[in-house]
């Protein structure tokens, strides 16, 4: 960032050979999309956005095998290495020595082991990563916040996301345990900027890491998460970044250029960006390309619909489109027309409701007649 942008003073904390906070440069991450068992695509991948510019790459973990490989992987790459978390945070003690920063979701302790306290659970975390070397990270997602939490916020969705991330720092620092940032993020631009700026006005201190979920295919999908970073980080809010876009694995370090593309234009005074994202018109969100995707075709499917949704730009609905089934579930409810990808059928929501699952080649005619369904709802004059 320019000089004459202020950065809030949060505590400097180490990933591997970087710095976060503390006036560090902003770093840039990514994500690997290639599936973590498959050593060779993954450790390619992984240096392949290294060499990008990803100051740390994320890699998912979600079984024992996956941890075996991650192994591997820490032999063959440069890269500064975060582990994902998915529901079973025991493995963390597995995958631990091989990686620099460890990433859990407050939202997914409640899935293994549910009779033992969070607390206990966020107390294990934090010895295996202080035994271990490592940072971590509070992951704070709008879709899988603990349900207690979010049922005591109701319509408050940023409320929620806020007192579960301040909660689990709680917890953090009364540990003892003081190397971690927090991130909360949602597919609305304006939910990430509200959330952000609570939490640095409470912990302004913690170092925080950016990042429009789901953002979807570029161009929307840059554009959204520009709003947000550019309002952010003009306020000194923000101390590394990470753009989510539903990319082909080829393209994955497409997300890395692009982060920096955003630095390098707000530290030059450079704003491509709109005040408030358009809420009048259709909204697409779809998760980025990442090792959880059930299946291969899940970046086509997106592109089919916002090929087949071009016919309703002016109606204000949200369709979600989701990869896999950690996040699938949860970040569609909200959406007015959802689908989330199995390896063989895609499940097709209409808000929390499941309308059915439908193979591959079936999917995009089903939503078809759901999104007319719905267009003719919205636009039938109410009777009196």
């Amino acid at each position: 960032m320019g000089e004459s942008t202020p950065r809030n003073k949060t505590r400097r904390i180490r990933i591997g050979e970087i710095s976060i906070g503390g006036g560090e440069p902003i770093a840039v991450q990514s994500m690997c999309a290639t599936k973590t068992q498959d050593v060779g695509a993954t450790s390619a991948q992984a240096e392949a956005l290294h060499e990008a510019g990803a100051g740390v790459v994320r890699v998912a973990v979600d079984s024992i095998k996956d941890a075996e490989a991650l192994r591997v992987i820490r032999e063959r790459t440069r890269a500064n290495l975060s582990v994902d978390l998915q529901e079973n945070y025991r493995l963390a003690e597995v995958v631990a020595p091989f990686v620099d920063k460890i990433r859990y979701n407050p939202g997914h302790l409640y899935h293994h082991e549910r009779s033992r306290p969070v607390r206990d659970k966020v107390r294990y975390l934090a010895d295996v990563a202080a035994e271990h070397d490592c940072a971590m990270r509070i992951g704070v997602n709008c879709g899988s916040v603990d349900p207690a939490i979010a049922e005591k916020f109701g319509e408050d969705s940023v409320g929620a996301m806020v007192a579960s991330a301040l909660e689990h720092a709680e917890m953090l620092e009364a540990f003892g345990y003081t190397r971690y940032c927090v991130s909360l993020k949602d597919s609305d631009p304006a939910k990430v900027v509200d959330a952000n700026t609570r939490f640095a006005a409470e912990c302004p201190e913690i170092p925080l890491h950016l990042g429009v979920t789901e953002a979807g295919l570029p161009p929307d999908g840059v554009i959204k998460t520009r709003i947000a970073f550019e309002q952010l980080l003009t306020r000194g809010i923000g101390d590394t970044i990470r753009v989510s876009l539903t990319l082909p694995n080829p393209r994955k370090h497409e997300e890395v250029e692009v982060g920096h593309e955003i630095l390098k234009d707000i530290a030059s005074g450079r704003f491509r960006s709109v005040p408030e994202f358009d809420n009048d018109r259709l909204n697409i969100i779809s998760c980025p390309s990442c090792s959880r995707v059930e299946n291969e075709q899940f970046v086509e499917l997106a592109e089919k619909v916002r090929e087949l949704t071009a016919y309703a730009q002016d109606h204000a609905l949200t369709i979600a489109v989701m990869g896999c089934r950690v996040n699938g579930p949860g970040e569609t409810d909200d959406a007015d027309l959802g689908l989330w990808c199995g390896p063989r059928f895609v499940n097709l929501k209409r808000g929390e409701e499941l309308v059915g699952a439908f193979p591959y080649d079936e999917i995009i005619s089903q939503l078809r007649r759901e999104l007319d369904r719905l267009i003719e709802i919205r636009t039938s004059p109410t009777e009196a």
